[in-house]
C-alpha cells in the first residue's frame, strides 16, 4: 500500500504574507500515524538542492507510519513573500504555526487515536529554526536532525562568502559599495547570490546557537560524509555531549554520502535515508 499525499497552501498567519505551500505525507489509508514529523528545510540555495532527497525521505517516513508535514517558510519556494520579506522570527513563528497545523489535521483525520509524537526534523539551518521555535510548542517535541549547523554565525559567514566568489569571477557589485556583511550592520537590505537579505534575517540567524531544551527531548543526529569510513567532527561531539548531559536520549549516526545540499549536481544519498527510517524506529542501522 502506497503513503497518502497532499499538496495545498494553508494561511500560517493572518495577511497577505500568510500562505506557506504545504505537503501532507501519510501513512497508507486507515493507517493511523505512529509518529507526527514536521520538516525544517535549509537556508538559501540549500533548501532547493535537498528538494529530492526531502521529499524522498517524507515518503519512506510515511511509508513507515509517520505523518509528515513539509512546508516552504515565508519567502521561500512557493510561499507567500519574498525572501527580503522574511526576519528570524517570523520563520520561528512559521515552524510554531507548522507544529499547530500539523497536529490539527492529524486529529482532523484520526479522530480516534491517541495524538502521536511531534518531531521537528530540521536540516541544516532548519535544525537551528527547529530548536528556537521547540519551546513555544504545547507539549513539546522530539528532534530529528540532518547534519545541524551548531551556529547560525557559521551559516551566514558562508552565505556571505558568495559575495567574494562573485567577485572574484567579475560578477560583483559596483566596486565602491561596502561588503555585505558593513552594510547589514548599518541596518541595509542586501542582495547576495540573489537573494535579498534584511538586517533583522542576518541578526537572528547570526545569533543563533543549538541549546539544549529544558524539557528533555530525543534526538536523533545524523551527519552525512564522503568519507569511508565517516567520521563525527569535535563540534558535533561536543552538542552531543551537552545534549546527553541536560537528559535527553541521544543517539548519533554517521552515513557515508555526498553533500547533497551544496553539491553541483542534485545528488542522493541513499544510506542517509534508511539511517533515518531506522532512527525514527529507535533501531540500530545495520
Amino acid at each position: 500500500m502506497t503513503a497518502a499525499f497532499e499538496a495545498f497552501f494553508a494561511p500560517l498567519r493572518p495577511g497577505p504574507l500568510g500562505q506557506r505551500l504545504c505537503l501532507w505525507h501519510a501513512p497508507p489509508a486507515g493507517t493511523a500515524p505512529t509518529g507526527l514529523v514536521v520538516h525544517v528545510h535549509g537556508f538559501a540555495e540549500e533548501m532547493n538542492k535537498s528538494r529530492r532527497m526531502a521529499a524522498w525521505q517524507a515518503r519512506e517516513l510515511a511509508a513507515a507510519g509517520h505523518a509528515v508535514l513539509q512546508f516552504d517558510l515565508l519567502g521561500c519556494g512557493d510561499s507567500a513573500g519574498d525572501f527580503g520579506d522574511a526576519s528570524w522570527s517570523d520563520w520561528v513563528d512559521d515552524v510554531v504555526a507548522a507544529a499547530a497545523l500539523a497536529r490539527t489535521r492529524h486529529a482532523q483525520a484520526w479522530p480516534d487515536a491517541q495524538p502521536p509524537g511531534l518531531w521537528l526534523w530540521g536540516h541544516r539551518m532548519g535544525c537551528l529554526l527547529a530548536n528556537a521555535a521547540a519551546p513555544r510548542i504545547e507539549g513539546g517535541c522530539d528532534f530529528l536532525f540532518w547534519q545541524p549547523t551548531p551556529n547560525g554565525k557559521t551559516v551566514l559567514q558562508q552565505f556571505l562568502r558568495l559575495e567574494t566568489a562573485a567577485a572574484l569571477m567579475g560578477k560583483a557589485t559596483p566596486g565602491d559599495q561596502k561588503p555585505a556583511r558593513e552594510r547589514l550592520a548599518a541596518g541595509e537590505t542586501v542582495d547576495v547570490a540573489g537573494y535579498r537579505i534584511q538586517p533583522a534575517l542576518a541578526q537572528g540567524l547570526e545569533a543563533a546557537r543549538l541549546q539544549v531544551p529544558a524539557r528533555p527531548a530525543r534526538l536523533e543526529w545524523i551527519d552525512v560524509s564522503p568519507q569511508e569510513p565517516p567520521t563525527a567532527s569535535p563540534v558535533a561531539q561536543q552538542n552531543l555531549a551537552a545534549w546527553q548531559a541536560g537528559g535527553c536520549q541521544v543517539r548519533h549516526q554517521m552515513v557515508q554520502g555526498p553533500a547533497f545540499w551544496q553539491t553541483t549536481e542534485i545528488e542522493d544519498a541513499p544510506a542517509l535515508i534508511a539511517a533515518t527510517v531506522a532512527g525514527m524506529k529507535g533501531e540500530a542501522r545495520a
